[in-house]
């Protein structure tokens, strides 16, 4: 049967309590500025709250049954990752009461080289609602030196150079790693990314925390990974529609680690439940992000699930049907 996950919560000091208010998220962090919905990273692992696994990490769960993740995953592990029940994405909320920190993420051969055999962070941003006149940085407006990049850091001036870009409901974003970038204020988020939690904070914008104290930046390690490049703006792809039976889902972003689509389904009128189903190339995790439905699996029961819920499907799993009306992002690896 699918399962449910409990995520992990962090309370950066830009967050709010939308997740608390949008998604049910029940936590005594304050701000809640994160939830890591599927992550099996030690900085925050999910655990499963549904089933015959209630209450596992979801790391063990899969140190136990390694075929849930599917061939494509597996084909790209090493023993040691398989033994250690990894999971290659970690899918997360994010709501930004302020601005984020501009920052960088390294690439898989950086990462691996100098952060003792971890993984880069690319990451894919889908907006779930966004205030007016909210927006995000996406690289540089300019080509850059690297000298004049790090004096711009030094004496404040690094945002005359970043491209800030307007932020909508239902947009899409893909930020390679190597990508200068930050969320703006106002913005809430699903985050779909590598399983790595490596960033490399640039400007925080001489912020303290909750004890006084500013927030440690990693300028010599961003400006080895940075792309001084000047960005080409993203736009934001057509998007087609495509009709099943209770059901329409659309390509959000593909890339080599992961691809994302937003399913639309209502079984009200149709009367009759969506068919569904995973191969055996890879898992499926479902992040519901509006509404609530019932999945149903032959001989196994039944699964509740509502805004905010993440369901794991592991692979090669047929049998489920789903009754209800909402929208999801479905990753598959």
């Amino acid at each position: 049967m699918p399962f449910l996950l409990k995520p992990a919560g962090k309370d950066y000091l830009w967050g709010g309590q939308r997740l608390r208010a949008d998604f049910g998220k029940e936590s005594v962090l304050n701000p809640l500025a994160e939830t890591w919905e599927c992550s099996t990273h030690p900085d925050g692992p999910s655990l499963v709250e549904s089933g015959a696994f209630a209450g596992m990490p979801l790391k063990e769960v899969l140190k136990e049954h390694p075929e849930y993740l599917g061939t494509h995953p597996l084909c790209n592990y090493t023993k040691e990752q398989l033994a250690a029940g990894e999971l290659p994405v970690l899918i997360k909320f994010i709501d930004a009461k302020k601005d984020l920190s501009v920052q960088v993420h390294p690439d898989d051969e950086y990462a691996r080289t100098h952060e003792n055999g971890s993984r880069g962070k690319t990451e894919m941003w889908y907006v779930l609602d966004a205030a007016k006149d909210s927006s995000l940085v996406y690289g540089f407006s300019q080509d850059m030196e690297r000298e004049q990049l790090k004096k711009s850091i030094e004496d404040g001036t690094i945002g005359e150079y970043l491209q800030k870009i307007p932020v909508h409901k239902n947009d899409t974003f893909y930020i390679e790693a190597g990508t200068v970038h930050a969320i703006g204020a106002g913005c809430l988020m699903a985050e779909i990314q590598e399983n790595s939690n490596l960033t490399y904070r640039m400007y925080d914008y001489d912020r303290q925390d909750k004890y006084g104290k500013k927030r440690p930046l990693h300028i010599e390690r961003a400006l080895e990974v940075v792309k001084l490049d000047k960005s080409t703006p993203p736009g934001q792809p057509q998007r087609v529609l495509n009709y099943h039976r209770g059901c329409a889902t659309e390509l959000l972003c593909r890339c080599r680690y992961f691809q994302v689509e937003r399913m639309l389904f209502n079984t009200e009128q149709c009367r009759q439940l969506l068919e569904y189903h995973t191969d055996s190339t890879s898992f499926q995790v479902l992040l519901c992000i509006d509404g609530c439905g019932i999945m149903l699996k032959d001989g196994a029961g039944e699964l509740q699930f509502f805004k905010g819920d993440c369901i794991f499907v592991p692979a090669g799993m047929d049998g489920i049907r789903i009754h209800g009306k909402g929208k999801m992002l479905k990753v598959v690896c």
